[in-house]
């Protein structure tokens, strides 16, 4: 039986009390929410805290709420404590961000998800988890309160590397911040050896059309390939060009190139290049026919 060391346990009641627990116990401990990252690790004994800050009780974090953050932008806010259930079920989430109710559907299982959060998902920065590859290709923002007040990250800015954030010991993810814009459409695909399992490798992707049809903005994304999030090679042909299968195709082989897959027990290299190719070439495919059936004003 695997069993966690020995460790303290403490219910937060807000956000401020969470970090004034997080700045009294220091560097060894930890805030815990949905769990489903971080208690594997500890009965593994690769995590070895010595207090457990639980955030369960922080609602003040659980939301959904579209805002003006500017005169002609607006921004889907998402507090760091929504579920992962919360956010499939959104209505305007479906609407205004397919490609993260995409990836809801095939994130492990009905259990994970009534518990999980998007804050946990995104602080674990796992290399294989699908809503950080999605947040890198909308642009999110995460919005961090510590000690000092809050700070405003990009996706590239916010995840450092496999496991690591900018986040510090003493802050707390509160917030992702999405733009909301006009004549877009966006798409994940993943493949995985079974339901809920890890993804083989995955692909993202969000395009914006521009009034003559053609690509005005795109960003795309791979999971579980060796790639920090975005694939710049890929965006970089794309920008300025109509939607054709024959660019698609271009921008798989490029995926293909540009990933840097291990084998491991999912597969080996030549079968993860391949579905990085595969995928790419869906997730545009979608996204490009979502963001032309997309209304040309957004109804807030």
């Amino acid at each position: 039986m695997q069993i966690p060391a020995p460790f303290d346990y403490v219910r937060a009641s807000s956000v401020e009390n969470a970090l004034a627990l997080l700045d009294r116990h220091g560097p060894e401990s930890r805030v815990v929410a949905g769990g489903h990252s971080l208690l594997p690790m500890m009965k593994l004994r690769l995590a070895r805290p010595d207090w457990l800050i639980d955030i369960n009780d922080l609602f003040e974090l659980d939301y959904l709420l579209i805002d003006r953050v500017l005169v002609d932008q607006h921004v889907l806010r998402i507090g760091a404590m929504t579920r992962h259930t919360t956010l499939l079920e959104s209505d305007d989430v479906q609407r205004l961000f397919p490609i993260v109710t995409d990836a809801e559907r095939v994130i492990a299982d009905p259990i994970v998800r009534n518990r999980g959060t998007i804050g946990g998902s995104l602080c674990q920065a796992d290399p294989a988890e699908d809503l950080s590859t999605v947040c890198h290709v909308l642009e999110a923002v995460a919005v961090v309160r510590g000690p000092a007040g809050e700070r405003m990250l990009s996706m590239a800015e916010f995840h450092r590397g496999p496991y690591e954030t900018a986040v510090a010991q003493n802050e707390l993810l509160i917030e992702v911040r999405v733009p909301i814009r006009e004549r877009s459409g966006s798409a994940y695909e993943k493949v995985e050896r079974r339901v809920g399992d890890w993804a083989v490798a995955a692909a993202g992707a969000s395009v914006s059309l521009a009034s003559d049809g053609t690509i005005g903005q795109v960003a795309v994304g791979l999971t579980a390939v060796g790639l920090d999030r975005n694939v710049t090679e890929v965006e970089a042909v794309l920008v300025g060009q109509a939607p054709t299968e024959e660019l698609f195709t271009e921008a798989g082989r490029l995926a293909s190139i540009a990933c840097d897959p291990l084998t491991d027990q999912r597969g080996p290299v030549d079968y993860k290049r391949h579905l990085a190719d595969e995928l790419t070439r869906r997730v545009l495919r979608a996204a490009c026919r979502r963001a032309a059936a997309s209304v040309s004003e957004i109804t807030i």
